[in-house]
């Protein structure tokens, strides 16, 4: 008996980090000051551009999107979504990626896809001046199916205390800017896959008419980073407050930052909502309301920002004017 017996291949877990090695390395700063393999990564902190530096971190997971990138035999896209998903958190809070780490839980190990994730992972980290500094891979064949695996990152980001964005200046009179989304990020999937694979009986490849394209591509694009879109706005402490539209939609996290004693007005017509929801709800006769707590609908981030601002800000974006602040009781509430 031997641990490859007992299900643990540690040549094939050592041949996945060779080929991962220079995709973590294309990621690195000069903040960066150990190779991939130490026990620890090691980031060296540049105080020089922070008067007063706040570390804000999350953690989070891709969930079962990742079945079906098996399904469609592609895993480079779920790299991608986990780092984007990450920066959008911490990114509510004014805060800039500094560096991201990566836990994949596995059943059997199969280097060339890791290298797929690792690729995803390593491409949305240099897109987001993030370091990929280092990670896990476990293969536990007792816990997971053999083509089964769970992909979770952390991030770790930088905020000058006083331009920490936090929602307490939010007030009346304020306009909530919405910021289109990719389809279904990276929540909702346990929902949709019944939808599609249980309910109406469809494969990976199937060519959805209403969508113009297979099946997986749709369910598969990349959770979209809001970055590069919301920095310069940041920079110029435009923004009052964010909401990331993830698990929860709208109602679930857009309260989040609304003050007590205000209300956010969404008003539903004021985005024309994807053609994947239409499907998904068509599909599995879900109800409205219950497509708007498990899906974004295609909004990803709401900004809440001054009534003055907005015009320059929908200007130099592709935001839309989605509701507005009002003095109430209710946090959100849909008209």
């Amino acid at each position: 008996m031997d641990y490859k017996k007992a299900g643990v291949d540690i040549n094939a877990g050592e041949k996945a980090v060779g080929l991962i090695k220079p995709l973590a390395k294309s990621t690195f700063s000069k903040n960066v000051i150990t190779d991939i393999g130490s026990f620890g990564a090691l980031f060296k902190l540049d105080l020089s551009k922070w008067k007063q530096p706040i570390l804000v971190s999350s953690t989070d997971s891709v969930g079962s999107k990742v079945q079906v990138a098996n399904l469609a035999r592609k895993w480079d896209t779920v790299g991608q979504d986990i780092v984007n998903h990450c920066v959008n958190d911490i990114l509510t809070q004014g805060a800039y990626p500094l560096f991201f780490l990566d836990y994949i839980g596995i059943g059997k190990v199969i280097p060339q896809h890791i290298e797929e994730i690792v690729k995803g992972l390593a491409l949305a980290c240099r897109q987001n001046d993030c370091a990929l500094i280092g990670g896990e891979l476990a293969e536990m064949p007792s816990l997971y199916q053999k083509n089964d695996f769970d992909l979770v990152g952390t991030i770790v980001g930088c905020v000058d205390e006083e331009c920490t964005i936090s929602g307490k200046t939010i007030t009346d009179g304020d306009v909530l800017l919405g910021f289109s989304s990719t389809g279904l990020h990276t929540n909702g999937y346990t929902l949709a896959r019944k939808i599609v694979f249980d309910i109406l009986k469809l494969k990976p490849h199937s060519y959805i008419n209403e969508l113009d394209k297979p099946l997986a591509e749709a369910l598969l694009a990349v959770h979209k980073s809001y970055y590069p879109i919301l920095k310069p706005l940041i920079d110029r402490h435009l923004i009052k407050g964010l909401a990331h539209i993830t698990g929860g939609g709208i109602p679930g996290n857009l309260k989040r930052i609304i003050p007590e004693g205000m209300s956010a007005i969404v008003t539903k017509e004021s985005w024309e909502v994807p053609p994947l929801f239409t499907f998904l709800q068509h599909g599995g006769h879900v109800d409205e309301d219950e497509m708007y707590r498990a899906f974004n609908m295609g909004i990803g981030m709401i900004a809440v920002v001054n009534e003055s601002d907005a015009i320059s800000i929908l200007e130099q974006t592709n935001a839309r004017v989605i509701g507005s602040i009002i003095k109430g009781k209710e946090k959100v509430v849909f008209q």
